[in-house]
């Protein structure tokens, strides 16, 4: 099972190190410790918390507390898509050739199909970390109502 830093949830979820300390204090997370005594959370748990807090339901739902999350830059320099969401499988739905992920990047639920065997291959499971890469060439922005 992923474990992550504190440090890593935090960027993850778009909050301070403090937040999930917080959380952790509160019991809305379980905090573990590594091979070298640092505190982890384990990732399935902080998937979620993440459901719960973009639904409104979680700790501290909605509030604003530091750190931006959500899209980040692709970390690998040779992939053209611009549009990379670093977060936390929260879902995977199989069957013998599709599977739908979720995942929960920041406040924002992206989801994709993908094959099956692509999905074993990199081991998505609720609470381990993917990058949704989105590289559209038509994008519809419906406006408010007035």
């Amino acid at each position: 099972m992923t474990q992550l830093r504190i440090s890593e949830a935090a960027v993850l979820m778009g909050v301070s190190d403090d937040t999930v300390r917080r959380w952790i204090g509160r019991g809305d997370l379980t905090a573990h410790s590594d091979a070298a005594g640092r505190k982890t959370v384990a990732g399935a748990e902080l998937a979620r918390l993440a459901q719960q807090r973009a639904t409104g339901r979680g700790a501290g739902a909605g509030a604003g507390t530091g750190r931006r999350g959500g899209a980040e830059g692709s970390a690998d320099p040779a992939v053209s898509a611009r549009n990379s969401f670093r977060g936390l499988v929260t879902a995977v739905k199989s069957d013998p050739v599709m599977s739908q992920v979720d995942i929960q990047c920041g406040p924002y639920r992206v989801v994709s199909l993908i094959s099956t065997e692509a999905v074993r291959e990199m081991g998505l499971e609720p609470g381990s970390l993917a990058t949704a890469q989105v590289k559209a060439t038509n994008v519809v922005i419906e406006g408010a109502p007035e």
